[in-house]
C-alpha cells in the first residue's frame, strides 16, 4: 500500500468524502498523536512569542481572524468570515463567525476582538520590549503614546462586527493577522490569570500565570498540561465550531537531539517529527517511514551586531561576506533541496531582486579587505550560536557553526564561540546588545515582503544594532503601497539597498523535512508551518 502525505487540506477532504481513502473511522483509531518537538515552548501565550515550537502548539489552541489557505502562505478567512477595507486603507470591518466560544465558555464576539487589539496596543514596560512583543513592535511600530504607532482604534459595531482603524495604510495588515502572535485569546482567562503580569528583564523575562498554565483560545484543542523539559499535552475541544477530526489527544514530546528524535520514531514512541537531519532522510525512507519535504519559505543568515565596534566597519562586513562559501555549507550540513541565498527573502516573495549585489566566495578578497580595515594580523570576533535545537531554517546549528567558523578562520578571523540553549539564546540576541556575529533565521509567516525585511530591518533593534534612517524610511513607505507591482519594484530597490549596507550574510533557503509513522496517512504540511492537528488522517 502506498501512503501519500499531502499539504493540501482540501484534497484530503475530497478524498475522504469519496470513501476510497484508507483512514480509519474515529472510533477505530488510536486517537493520541505524539509529535517530537525540538524544544520546550518559550511560553503558552503566543502574543509574547516568536519561536516556532511555541507557535506549533499555539496554532492548535488558538485561532486568529485570518488563517492561511491550506498548503500556501496566502491569507484566508478564519474567525472572520469576510472583511472590507475603506478606499484610504485605514479602516477594515470584519464580519465574525457566529456561535464560536473560547474554551472557557466565553463567547467570541466583536468585544473580544477589540479586547485583544487594545491589549497589544497598551502594553508597557517589559511587555513592550523586543524580547516579548517582538511581532507587534516590528509590524505595528509602537504602542499607546508612540508617535509612530500604526494602530489607532477598534470598535465593536455590533455583536459580530468589529472595525479596526489604523493611523496610516499597511498593505500587509490582513496577512499579518494570520500570525499566531495575533490570535484571539479569551478576555475572561487573560484577566483572571493576569496575562500581562510579566516580570524579570528584557534579557530574562518572566511569564505570567496565564502564559505558563492557562492559555485559552477557540481552536480545536484545549491545553491540558505542560511538564517543562518533557511534554505539552492538549485535548480535543468538544464544542469546537469546526471539524474535530480523528485526533483527540496531542502530546508534544520534547526531544532536543535530532538523533534521539529519529530513534523515537523508529521505536514507535512518537508518530512524527519535524526538522529531520539531512543524513537521516534516505535511511528513514528505505525503512518504510513517510518522509515529506515542505516547500522552502525560509532564510538562514549570519547576522552582524553593529554595536560591536569592529562590525561597524563596512569593510569588515564585506570581508566576512566574501569569506563564506555557501555552496560548501549547503553540501556539508544542510538538507537536500536547500538553495543558496543572495538576499533576505525567498525568490517567491514579491520584490525579489534577480540582479542584487552579491559578495561571492573569495577568500583572497576577504583578506585584502581585512588588511584595508587595519586587521592585516587578523581579527577576533564573538560568534554566538544556539545548541540543542533544530529550526526549519537551521536544522543543525552546531554543525553550521563549525562549518562557518572554519571558513572564517581561513581568512584570518578567529572566533570566540559562545553557545546558549534556545530560549536563553533568543533572549540574549533580541533582548541585549551583548553578542557578536550570530546564527539566526526565519520561516516566513505569510507571503509579504514586509514579513521578512520589514521585520528584520524596519527599525532599530538589539539583534542588528544599527541605526539606518534611510532604510527604515524606505521600508515604512513600501509597506504602505497598495499596488502589488509598485510595491514589488520598490522592494527590489530596498533589497539592493540592504545588500550594499551588508547587515549580515544571507546564507541559504533550507527545505525542512518531516518524518512520520506509516499510520499517518496525511498531514497538513504548510510552508509557513500552519499545521493544525484536527486535519491529520490516521489509519489505525
Amino acid at each position: 500500500m502506498t501512503l501519500v502525505l499531502t499539504g493540501c487540506v482540501q484534497s484530503q477532504r475530497d478524498d475522504t468524502d469519496t470513501g476510497d481513502g484508507d483512514s480509519a473511522a474515529p472510533s477505530d483509531v488510536n486517537s493520541t498523536f505524539v509529535f517530537a518537538s525540538s524544544s520546550d515552548p518559550s511560553g503558552l501565550d503566543p502574543a509574547f512569542a516568536n519561536d516556532g515550537e511555541t507557535f506549533r502548539i499555539s496554532r492548535n489552541i488558538f485561532e486568529g481572524l485570518i488563517g492561511v489557505e491550506p498548503g500556501t502562505a496566502d491569507p484566508a478567512p478564519l474567525l472572520a468570515e469576510d472583511w472590507t477595507t475603506t478606499e484610504d486603507g485605514l479602516s477594515t470591518t470584519f464580519n465574525l463567525k457566529s456561535d464560536v466560544t473560547f474554551h472557557d465558555g466565553t463567547p467570541f464576539d466583536a468585544e473580544a476582538v477589540c479586547t485583544n487589539f487594545e491589549r497589544w496596543f497598551n502594553w508597557t514596560g517589559i511587555a513592550a520590549t523586543e524580547s516579548l512583543s517582538y511581532y507587534y513592535g516590528a509590524l505595528y511600530h509602537g504602542f499607546a503614546g508612540d508617535e509612530d504607532a500604526l494602530y489607532e482604534s477598534c470598535s465593536a459595531d455590533d455583536e459580530l462586527t468589529a472595525t479596526v482603524t489604523l493611523t496610516r495604510p499597511f498593505s500587509g495588515f490582513i496577512p499579518s493577522l494570520s500570525l499566531p502572535a495575533f490570535a484571539m485569546q479569551s478576555p475572561t482567562a487573560m484577566e483572571e490569570f493576569g496575562a500581562d503580569d510579566v516580570g524579570g528583564s528584557a534579557e530574562a523575562p518572566e511569564y505570567s500565570e496565564y502564559a505558563e498554565a492557562h492559555p485559552v483560545g477557540t481552536g480545536p484543542f484545549t491545553f491540558d498540561s505542560w511538564s517543562p523539559g518533557e511534554s505539552v499535552v492538549l485535548q480535543a475541544y468538544p464544542d469546537y465550531w469546526g471539524e474535530q477530526g480523528q485526533v483527540q489527544e496531542v502530546v508534544f514530546r520534547v526531544i532536543d537531539d535530532p538523533t534521539a528524535r529519529r530513534q523515537a520514531l523508529e521505536a514507535g514512541d512518537v508518530d512524527g517529527y519535524d526538522l529531520v537531519a539531512p543524513a537521516d532522510t534516505a535511511a528513514l525512507e528505505e525503512a518504510g517511514f513517510n518522509v515529506m519535504q515542505r516547500d522552502p519559505f525560509t532564510i538562514l543568515y549570519l547576522a552582524f551586531n553593529q554595536q560591536v565596534e569592529e562590525l561597524q566597519d563596512p569593510l569588515v562586513r564585506e570581508a566576512i561576506s566574501h569569506a563564506i562559501d555557501r555552496d560548501a555549507l549547503i553540501t556539508q550540513v544542510l538538507p537536500e533541496g536547500t538553495e543558496p541565498a543572495t538576499q533576505f527573502i525567498p525568490d517567491v516573495v514579491n520584490g525579489y531582486n534577480e540582479d542584487v549585489t552579491t559578495y561571492d566566495y573569495d577568500p583572497e578578497r576577504a583578506r585584502e579587505l581585512l588588511a584595508e580595515a587595519g586587521y592585516e594580523d587578523g581579527l577576533e570576533l564573538t560568534f554566538n550560536y544556539p545548541v540543542n535545537i533544530s529550526r526549519p531554517y537551521m536544522p543543525n546549528p552546531e554543525e553550521i557553526f563549525v562549518a562557518l567558523s572554519g571558513q572564517l578562520e581561513e581568512v584570518g578571523i578567529t572566533v570566540n564561540p559562545v553557545s546558549n540553549e534556545w530560549v536563553d539564546y533568543l533572549d540574549l540576541i533580541q533582548g541585549s546588545a551583548d553578542h557578536g556575529i550570530h546564527l539566526l533565521g526565519w520561516t516566513g509567516d505569510y507571503n509579504d515582503t514586509d514579513n521578512f525585511v520589514g521585520v528584520f530591518f524596519g527599525s532599530q533593534g538589539n539583534e542588528w544594532g544599527f541605526d539606518n534612517p534611510e532604510l527604515f524610511q524606505a521600508l515604512a513607505e513600501a509597506r504602505e503601497l497598495p499596488d502589488f507591482e509598485e510595491a514589488g519594484a520598490r522592494y527590489q530597490e530596498i533589497n539592493e539597498q540592504i545588500a550594499q549596507f551588508i547587515p549580515g550574510v544571507p546564507l541559504a533557503h533550507p527545505a525542512p523535512s518531516l518524518a512520520f509513522n506509516e499510520r499517518v496517512i496525511s498531514y497538513p504540511a504548510s510552508p509557513v508551518n500552519d499545521e493544525v492537528y484536527n486535519m491529520i488522517e490516521l489509519s489505525e
